[in-house]
This record gives structure tokens, C-alpha cells and sequence, in this order.
């Protein structure tokens, strides 16, 4: 353990530069640039809104929070997953030239997703302020998901870097395993208006445990560790999202280390 930090402390600087060098493309030859980052969300939540809220009838006051809510943990999700899993590919260049542990190179991803993932939550509270949101000091407790969810996402990305270099067909699978994630999560809907079965299943998405922990502070203005959420418990959630993350985390580990030596043969 003692070795793989101190190789981490070493590369620590290559990681901020690699980082930089992430955010400084995604918005290369952009007009807007991170502007994007904020309308995005914005201009998603409000289309959402007039055909879930206006057009079906499913809406109220709150309602662009609710889906704002989703909408940006998801995406969070799905971006630093889909960038992290062709992340080895996309560097096999300077991987076949310059030794750098190949760790850094979906970490890097996820992190500068990451960081724009946490820009966009400015729109989330501009959006709450003009809709009325009382905050409350249980705000503070939203910091539990929001690292949950980077722990997911790095999880997640060393997985899915490490299978696509030997199987690429995963990036076509991974969009639409990402649509049933989405549809999973009820970003635009309330599970009160679903069944009893289909509850208890979505319980078993992570993404949506953490999705309702976040709106249970934000909207509910309750605290995750007595709350409750469409009679499910906020705390049983919180724990089954933190134990499948760092579950799913140990085995990114061990696989992206196992594997990291094969990938020059394969990319």
C-alpha cells in the first residue's frame, strides 16, 4: 500500500496537468465554453418540465428541482463513465512511449468531469432559490452523496476502461445499459405513481438511492439518517449505495491492476 501511494505522490502533478488538459478539450473551438457546462442542465430541465410537468400534468411548483436533481447526478454518472472507459484507448499513444501509471489516465477523466459536474450545481441552486427551496442546515448532509457518487464513478470507471480494451463493443453496450440506468432513477417521474414491486426494484439501483438521498435534503428538507423517501429509508439507502460503491471500487482496483499490463498488446 505503502508503494501505490507514494507512486500516486509522484505523479501527483501529471494527474492536475492531465486534468487541465481534459476541461481545456472538452471545450475546445466552443463559443460558449464552461458557460455550457451551466446552460445544458438548464435548457434539459426545462424542456423535461413542459412535457412531464405541462403537457402530462405530473408537475408542481417544485417540480423543475426534482428533475434537476436527477437529471445532474445522472449525467455525472454517465459522462465520467462513458470518458473513462475510452480512456485508455483514446492515450494508447503515450502509452506506448512514455511509461505513466495507466491508472491516471481514467482517473484524470473522471476527475475533470467531476469538477464540471460540481460547477453545474450552481444552476441547480440559482434554480432553487427562484423556485422557493428553504434551505436547511441538512443541506450540509447533500456532501454524502455527492462523494458516494465520485466513488461510483471512479468504480465504475475502472471497470468499464479495463473491459473495453479487450471487448469495444461495450462502448455500444454501455448506452444502452445507460438508458436503463436512467429509467431506473426516476429522474422525471415519482415512484409514488409506480407500483409496489417496481419500488423495491429501484431500490437496487445505487444511482437512484443517491438521486433520493440528494433530494431529500434539497427538497424535502429532511435529514438522510431519519428521513424517508416514498416509505423507503433514506439511511438504508445511504448505506446500500456507500457498500455497493466501494464494493464495485475494490473490483475496479483489482481488475484495472491485474490487466494494466495487457493493454499494450490490445490497444
Amino acid at each position: 500500500m505503502k508503494k501505490y501511494i507514494e507512486s500516486f505522490m509522484r505523479y501527483r502533478f501529471l494527474l492536475k496537468e492531465l486534468v487541465i488538459k481534459g476541461i481545456k478539450l472538452k471545450y475546445r473551438r466552443s463559443y460558449l465554453g464552461l458557460v455550457w457546462t451551466l446552460l445544458e442542465p438548464l435548457l434539459t430541465t426545462m424542456v423535461l418540465t413542459f412535457v412531464f410537468g405541462n403537457l402530462l400534468g405530473r408537475g408542481d411548483a417544485l417540480y423543475p428541482v426534482y428533475i434537476l436533481c436527477g437529471r445532474l447526478l445522472y449525467s455525472c454518472f454517465s459522462s465520467t463513465s462513458k470518458i473513462a472507459m475510452r480512456s485508455i484507448r483514446s492515450n494508447q499513444a503515450m502509452i506506448k512511449k512514455v511509461y505513466v501509471p495507466k491508472y491516471l489516465y481514467p482517473l484524470s477523466s473522471i476527475i475533470y468531469n467531476y469538477i464540471l459536474f460540481l460547477l453545474s450545481l450552481i444552476v441547480l441552486a440559482l434554480v432553487s432559490i427562484v423556485l422557493g427551496v428553504h434551505f436547511t442546515w441538512h443541506i450540509i448532509e447533500a456532501i454524502i452523496p455527492l462523494v458516494i457518487l465520485f466513488i461510483l464513478c471512479v468504480a465504475a470507471g475502472l471497470i468499464l476502461s479495463t473491459v473495453c480494451v479487450f471487448f469495444r463493443d461495450l462502448e455500444y453496450l454501455w448506452e444502452v445499459i445507460l438508458m436503463l440506468i436512467m429509467y431506473c432513477s426516476a429522474i422525471f417521474y415519482h415512484i409514488d405513481s409506480i407500483g409496489e414491486q417496481t419500488k423495491q426494484i429501484l431500490k437496487f439501483n445505487p444511482l437512484y438511492c443517491l438521486i433520493s438521498n440528494f433530494r431529500c435534503v434539497l427538497i424535502e428538507q429532511g435529514s438522510i439518517f431519519t428521513s424517508t423517501s416514498y416509505g423507503i429509508s433514506n439511511l438504508n439507502m445511504m448505506i446500500y449505495s456507500l457498500v455497493f460503491s466501494c464494493v464495485a471500487l475494490v473490483v475496479g482496483v483489482v481488475m484495472f491492476k491485474k490487466n494494466q499490463d495487457k493493454f499494450i498488446l490490445h490497444i
